[in-house]
């Protein structure tokens, strides 16, 4: 469908939008909405980029290629292709940026299956009870993880900590439902070892 230009008919656009979103997608999305016309910060285009959805190069603004790419990040992770960034999508890029951040923070130097594992854990903590229901709680919960501590977060995530994020997303588990990992070489509290460890992948011993 063809989206009218903003600049000439004003909040037809915005119209236009909310006709084609499904509902929850388009309430609030005059505040929140990033689409041809409208954009929402340059930040989602780099994101979108470093995750391997873009097959032309960033522009500077969201046009019908960053559109695409939305299209294609929605098509991934179950959200209705609109190609806008409305509320469900802009939540669903922030949960998979931060648990991206933590994967390269925590297991840049382990394995694939490695990074799948500690992207794994984030999610067994949110459907545990004894935890946060909800990714950035549990992330940013105190002592959680050393690359939160130390700062390794806030390293920019590469291509391989996405898509082992999107591997534990479409419910790949290599820790068979580990809520605890550990390198014994850092270990600092000898309480881990009291966990029944599950499996081990790399440097990584994977807990219940």
């Amino acid at each position: 469908m063809k989206i009218l230009n903003q600049n000439i008919f004003g909040g037809a656009v915005l119209a236009v939008v909310f006709l084609c979103l499904p509902l929850a997608e388009a309430q609030a999305a005059q505040h929140r909405i990033s689409g041809p016309g409208v954009d929402n910060g340059e930040e989602i285009r780099e994101q979108l980029a470093r995750m391997g959805y873009y097959d032309e190069d960033v522009t500077g603004y969201f046009n019908f290629i960053t559109s695409n790419a939305v299209t294609r990040f929605q098509e991934d992770y179950g959200l209705p292709p609109t190609g806008i960034v409305g509320p469900l999508t802009q939540m669903k890029l922030e949960n998979v940026e931060m648990m991206a951040k933590i994967v390269h923070g925590e297991a840049r130097g382990e394995s694939f299956i490695g990074k799948v594992g500690v992207a794994a854990v984030v999610l067994n903590r949110i459907e545990s009870p004894d935890f946060p229901d909800s990714t950035e709680e549990v992330i940013f919960q105190r002592n959680a993880f050393t690359a939160v501590i130390d700062d390794q977060y806030l390293l920019t995530p590469n291509r391989s900590a996405y898509d082992a994020v999107k591997e534990a997303m479409e419910g790949v588990d290599p820790t068979m439902g580990a809520v605890f990992y550990y390198n014994p070489a850092g270990v600092t509290d000898d309480w881990i070892f009291s966990r029944t460890v599950l499996t081990q992948i790399g440097r990584h011993f994977f807990a219940e």
